[in-house]
């Protein structure tokens, strides 16, 4: 290993989930940087590994970036976060930043993340998804953030606690009402649930136990069908049918390659209309 920073994923909740190299690299490491110190112990004992921790949150980042400078040239330093990919909705971007801009090694140790969990078990088509980070705390904010859902002519993905999950799951009963939606409640662990269905069918499933609103959440939200087909050519109906036909018996790849040939339209705008079609199915 080269002396810098590795941010490196650790599990969500199932610990068996952690990769191989994401423990030889903390094993590795000379000092861990961590939201949490008493919460990655846990993991860090589980797995006998002793190291120097410190804290960083997004309050005190540059202290810490300070603080370590040395450790950054000259020894190997690893960023984790309490669960998941470091950086997503967590801290860690100015020392990664600084880090880049120094020219300090860098690299990254892939391994879990919800949101891309989420968005796998949603059956919810995700060629093309927006991370909306946390639900907003303030009444007029989460407003403006469900109007956005409503508009957007991509998936959206997003994380919510269980402090704000009924009433939010409330909003969307009332304002997408009809719009799929998938609600995965503690992914990778003993509790999972996926939460599948038009926003009012979830809304009214999550009323039936008070236990359903407890554990850590992300939503995926379906796009604006209606804005997502709009945003693209209009190849019409019988053409439609025909693609669908051939998508029974042909793959993407090679059902794009037909209707190229015949109908003399571009790759690249069939492609994507073409990969609509599929997901819809």
């Amino acid at each position: 290993m080269k002396n810098g920073l590795y941010i490196v994923s650790t599990p969500i909740g199932n610990l068996g989930d952690i990769t191989h190299r994401a423990v030889e690299t903390l094993r590795d490491s000379d000092i861990i940087v961590c939201e949490n110190p008493k919460h990655s112990l846990k993991l860090l004992s589980k797995l006998d590994i002793k190291k120097k921790l410190i804290s960083l949150h997004d309050y005190n980042e540059e202290l810490v970036i300070e603080k370590i400078l040395e450790n950054l040239k000259n020894e190997k330093v690893s960023l984790i976060s309490d669960a998941g990919s470091p950086l997503i909705s967590d801290p860690g971007f100015k020392l990664v930043r600084f880090c880049i801009r120094n020219k300090i090694f860098v690299t990254i140790v892939p391994g879990v993340s919800s949101l891309i969990s989420a968005l796998q078990l949603s059956s919810i088509p995700i060629n093309k998804f927006t991370f909306l980070g946390f639900l907003p705390k303030s009444k007029n904010d989460v407003v403006d953030f469900v109007e956005i859902l409503e508009k957007s002519d991509s998936a959206s993905v997003f994380f919510v606690s269980r402090h704000k999950i009924l009433s939010f799951l409330e909003i969307l009963s009332n304002k997408l009402r009809e719009r799929k939606i998938a609600v995965c409640k503690e992914l990778t662990k003993i509790n999972e649930r996926i939460f599948i269905g038009s926003s009012d069918e979830v809304y009214k499933e999550f009323r039936k136990s008070s236990k359903n609103t407890l554990g850590e959440f992300v939503i995926v939200v379906e796009s604006n069908k209606i804005k997502a087909n709009n945003s693209s050519f209009d190849l019409g109906l019988e053409k439609i049918k025909v693609i669908n036909k051939l998508l029974d018996k042909f793959s993407l790849t090679d059902t794009v390659e037909i209707v190229h040939k015949i109908g003399n339209i571009g790759k690249k705008s069939l492609y994507k209309k073409v990969l609509e079609i599929q997901n819809e199915k």
